[in-house]
């Protein structure tokens, strides 16, 4: 049975049912569930004003929780960044063994820890979305979450899409894994909170944004040399938006042909990670090696060799 810390940094808690399901299943699962106080706190679209959610990140740190799972994104996490107890949420994590997971806009808690302290945490479900959905857990997403509680996870693979094919089969070494929600993790660029890393292997996903704005979102990380500096792009799942007649074709894959028209930096898509149900957890920040051949990919953080 594993300690779970519950808590809320970001959005108000609106679907109070998901999130009872949520709790409720993980309780089924053989876990000790622990509900921060201000959980389900709200002022205006956040879970409490800032000092309350500043407060719950530093329950969920001194909680000595085998994991801190955050109950929904949203957006409030920046409004923190210059105030988030780093050294204390770093402590958890290395003598602890605190795992942070989360998704969204947790994406800049995990970039500015990395940034601050170089800490891992890891990108994965949200209580209410994944735990608490009117629909079973993904299997794969509940797989890899025990996996990380019970310390055995090592890489995640997938397929990658029929037109998609590696031929020269691509293999790296080590790169630091890194990314998340592209629409925060770019509000983070040119700020103390950047992780400013080189030649990483950098994986990114969103929801509900057009692809024009996903392609406008990756000329800023392009124009600030972010792309070409890295040994490996990994996109995940870009999903719930709506094309136009004025597009004319224009849609995502557009995008992923004009990205590759500008960065040498190969590309790889279909990563299982984003808005939706099937997700796998990844350790931002930790060294991982990538190889990629035929349709097959796989990233791996077991060991470096």
């Amino acid at each position: 049975m594993s300690h779970l810390y519950i808590y809320s940094p970001s959005g108000a808690v609106r679907d109070k049912a998901a999130f009872k399901r949520g709790v409720k299943r993980l309780q089924a699962l053989g876990h000790e569930v622990e509900i921060d106080a201000d959980a389900l706190s709200t002022s205006t679209r956040f879970a409490g004003d800032d000092d309350t959610r500043l407060a719950a990140i530093s329950r969920a740190a001194a909680s000595g929780a085998d994991l801190a799972l955050i109950s929904r994104g949203g957006y409030g996490v920046t409004r923190l960044l210059d105030r988030l107890p780093y050294k204390a949420i770093a402590k958890a994590i290395e003598k602890q063994g605190t795992r942070f997971v989360g998704i969204s806009d947790f994406t800049a808690f995990q970039n500015a820890l990395l940034a601050k302290t170089g800490a891992t945490t890891w990108a994965g479900p949200a209580l209410c979305a994944d735990f608490g959905s009117e629909h079973e857990p993904d299997d794969i997403m509940l797989a890899c979450f025990d996996d990380l509680l019970a310390g055995q996870g090592e890489g995640a693979g997938w397929t990658l899409p029929k037109h998609e094919a590696v031929e020269k089969p691509f293999h790296l070494k080590q790169g630091v894994l890194w990314g998340g929600n592209l629409a925060v993790l770019s509000s983070l660029v040119g700020t103390p909170y950047w992780p400013a890393i080189q030649g990483g292997v950098l994986f990114l996903e969103d929801v509900n944004e057009h692809p024009y704005r996903i392609e406008r979102m990756l000329t800023q990380l392009l124009n600030a040399g972010v792309l070409s500096s890295q040994k490996a792009i990994l996109l995940g799942q870009f999903t719930d938006f709506k094309l136009t007649p004025h597009d004319k074709g224009y849609n995502m894959a557009s995008v992923v042909a004009w990205l590759r028209s500008q960065i040498k930096v190969p590309v790889f898509l279909n990563l299982p990670f984003g808005h939706v149900p099937t997700k796998v957890l990844l350790p931002v920040g930790a060294p991982v090696s990538l190889t990629a051949e035929g349709r097959e990919a796989l990233i791996f953080w077991g060991h470096t060799h």
